[in-house]
């Protein structure tokens, strides 16, 4: 006997494509539907409201669709109160867990709406007390509290301004073939503004930022207080101290763009340099390392967490060579970051884009579309996306944002 529930969404649904979208989930995930009203805004900045009657064909199809519904902002009209289930297991949730999306999430528990700390895709929800956060399914223990079922359950969408001059790229997901100067200049702006609100930048790269010989420019970027945080790999903070010592990434002159006689090897006897002193910071407090975007960092006491994979040479003492520790310390640094700018690299980008929540502005800037595309295809909303050569683009946001900068 198929079952039914009131749904409703709002926000700018003809011109984002969100109603084909949610329609195309129903279908997808084998209910039906009827449109009940559909209210469509008739100015620019005027949102647009649906409300539908949805249909599965038993209560565990109809969770799991509205689940799937609620990541495109999708809610019940009367969504009731949560219910809760013991996990009996660690690193694993009880049947019916409540997938997250990584929109703001508000939960309904004895007749009071709680806000879910912590908005993150793909994890679960725990109760405790009147706290209730988001967890990853690795860090689940026997006996935690889990939201089970999409009752009691609203998420919140944010509203884009489409008539102002926020930071929307001329409403575009992906830009390529428009000014760059414009681009550049609402990056700068995004980033300008998180300072402003005493919010963290976060940058996420990879090595293609010091083969294109933009490492002076992020340096600048630094010692000007435009990078908080970063989040890598071993190759970024590796190539970036080779350059540093030997004056070359990946064995190649960055000055004269030619390989060098045994240039083949700097990258592993800069890491065997960090390794002898014992961390990048002991290199620099030692004087050994005295440049590069690593020394930045540490001489402007800020954050870097480096996350290996099983190609990495060395790797660097600083870096996580178990995956689980290295998101964990990942989301133990994405507390008040307010605007996000991820630099020529795919899966530090997707990664990253999996644990910030929907409100963070986060930007993606790459020579390959499939990059910048790719983390809305992940779930990234919010993304936007720039393809371009990092190197040129990163030169001309340290011009925008540091007046004194010059490149040597």
């Amino acid at each position: 006997m198929s079952v039914s529930e009131n749904v409703e969404v709002t926000g700018h649904l003809m011109d984002s494509g969100i109603l084909s979208r949610v329609l195309e989930d129903i279908r997808e995930y084998g209910g039906d539907y009827v449109i009940d009203r559909f209210d469509v805004g008739h100015e620019v900045n005027d949102i647009s409201r649906a409300s539908l009657v949805v249909t599965a064909e038993d209560d565990e199809s109809l969770q799991r669709l509205l689940m799937r519904l609620q990541t495109r902002g999708v809610n019940q009209v009367d969504p009731g109160e949560a219910s809760v289930s013991l996990a009996d297991q660690d690193g694993v949730f009880p049947d019916g867990f409540y997938s997250t999306t990584n929109l703001a999430t508000k939960i309904r528990l004895g007749g009071k709406w709680l806000d879910v700390e912590n908005p993150e895709m793909d994890c679960g929800l725990i109760v405790e007390g009147e706290r209730v956060h988001t967890l990853p399914m690795s860090d689940v223990r026997a006996g935690m509290q889990v939201v089970t079922g999409a009752s009691g359950i609203k998420v919140i969408v944010p509203v884009i301004d489409k008539g102002g001059d926020s930071f929307g790229f001329m409403d575009s997901d992906v830009s390529s073939e428009k000014p760059q100067a414009v681009l550049v200049r609402q990056v700068a702006d995004g980033m300008r503004e998180a300072r402003q609100a005493g919010k963290k930048v976060l940058w996420v790269g990879g090595p293609g930022v010091v083969h294109t010989g933009a490492a002076p420019a992020m340096v600048a970027l630094v010692d000007a207080g435009f990078v908080d945080v970063l989040f890598a790999g071993n190759a970024l903070a590796t190539h970036d101290i080779e350059s540093s010592l030997y004056g070359t990434s990946l064995g190649v002159d960055l000055a004269m763009g030619r390989g060098v006689e045994h240039g083949h090897e700097h990258h592993i006897r800069a890491l065997n340099t960090i390794r002898k002193q014992g961390s990048i910071k002991a290199a620099v407090d030692n004087g050994v390392l005295t440049g590069g975007i690593m020394h930045a960092l540490v001489k402007h006491d800020k954050r870097f967490v480096l996350v290996g994979s099983v190609r990495d040479d060395g790797p660097l003492p600083d870096v996580y060579t178990d995956v689980i520790e290295g998101q964990r310390a990942m989301r133990a640094e994405i507390a008040d970051v307010g605007f996000c700018l991820m630099v020529a690299t795919m899966l530090h980008s997707v990664a990253t884009g999996n644990i910030l929540p929907a409100s963070i502005p986060l930007v993606c800037v790459d020579i390959n579309p499939a990059t910048v595309t790719k983390l809305s295809d992940r779930g990234s909303s919010q993304a936007k996306g720039i393809v371009t050569d990092v190197g040129l683009f990163l030169e001309q946001l340290a011009l925008e944002l540091v007046p004194d900068y010059r490149r040597a």
